[in-house]
């Protein structure tokens, strides 16, 4: 039995030309260590994705570079044939290293074969979204993007895309992406200990481009803040869940995609994140990030 969207926290967005729950699941844990090779539970990964779709879940996060392959490969064994109402996001513009690395790789014959290899590790004839994933493993970096992203718009032409957006970029870069062809999503790095995005967040919510913040939940090193703490406390929650539920609160163009290896804690997380905060909490939320 599926859930409807409606019952998910966050209600729904219009990615494209589809609709989608806010609420939706990241599967980069799904890999091994360090996101390389398989997970230590095969069938305990097959179940978490199949949990996030049958608890209604339509908007799933990937790429290629999990595992690498390994991540598409269980979300194809465990979903494909994939139901109509399923979003799959993955992105393009990075490899593996033979050291467990994330170098760069955006020439226009890497992003091709990258994109290749995404229809094939999924199984399907076009992918639903590609970001070009930008500048490196510590943020975002000033550059030129034209030639990467020209390269994913003649493939969207081809019918191998049907939408783009940007990863890890500057507010320059998401503009000169929109100078060449529209996008739909903008997913960087952002939390409520991090809020560098702001008024980038404000200007895609006006112009309907959905802003989806990586590492909602601080990634490697979780959130810690007394402040945090003290709301969490006083809701009977848990700091995590006050996290996701300030993060849905803060802009209805954000969409969750918080990660999870276990069943139990995606269905915590959903819990969590309908939390209604009240405006003396979000106050003392908002303060957190100075």
């Amino acid at each position: 039995m599926t859930t409807a969207a409606s019952d998910l926290p966050g209600g729904t967005w219009t990615l494209g030309d589809t609709t989608v729950t806010r609420f939706g699941y990241g599967a980069m844990q799904l890999a091994g260590p360090w996101v390389l090779g398989p997970p230590k539970d095969h069938d305990g990964a097959l179940a978490v994705l199949r949990e996030a779709v049958s608890r209604g879940i339509s908007h799933i996060d990937t790429a290629e570079t999990y595992g690498p392959r390994v991540v598409n490969e269980l979300i194809r064994e465990a979903l494909h044939p994939y139901g109509e109402n399923l979003f799959i996001a993955t992105k393009a513009g990075g490899r593996r290293d033979a050291e467990g690395g994330w170098p760069s790789a955006r020439t226009p014959d890497e992003l091709r074969r990258q994109i290749d290899d995404n229809l094939e590790t999924l199984g399907v004839d076009a992918l639903d979204l590609v970001h070009l994933r930008l500048g490196d493993a510590s943020g975002p970096v000033p550059e030129r993007i034209a030639e990467a992203f020209e390269t994913l718009v003649d493939l969207q032409r081809q019918g191998g895309i049907r939408h783009l957006g940007v990863s890890n970029a500057t507010a320059e870069q998401v503009e000169e992406a929109q100078s060449i062809a529209p996008i739909v999503s903008v997913q960087n790095g952002y939390n409520l200990a991090r809020r560098h995005d702001d008024a980038l967040i404000d200007r895609l919510a006006a112009d309907g481009v959905a802003y989806i913040p990586f590492f909602p939940l601080g990634g490697f090193t979780p959130l810690q803040s007394e402040a945090l703490s003290a709301v969490a406390a006083r809701l009977g929650s848990t700091p995590l869940s006050v996290a996701l539920a300030w993060l849905l609160q803060r802009s209805p163009n954000i969409l969750l995609i918080a990660g999870t290896s276990s069943v139990a804690h995606l269905r915590e997380n959903i819990a969590g994140a309908g939390l209604a905060l009240s405006e003396q909490d979000v106050a003392v939320l908002d303060a957190i990030a100075g």
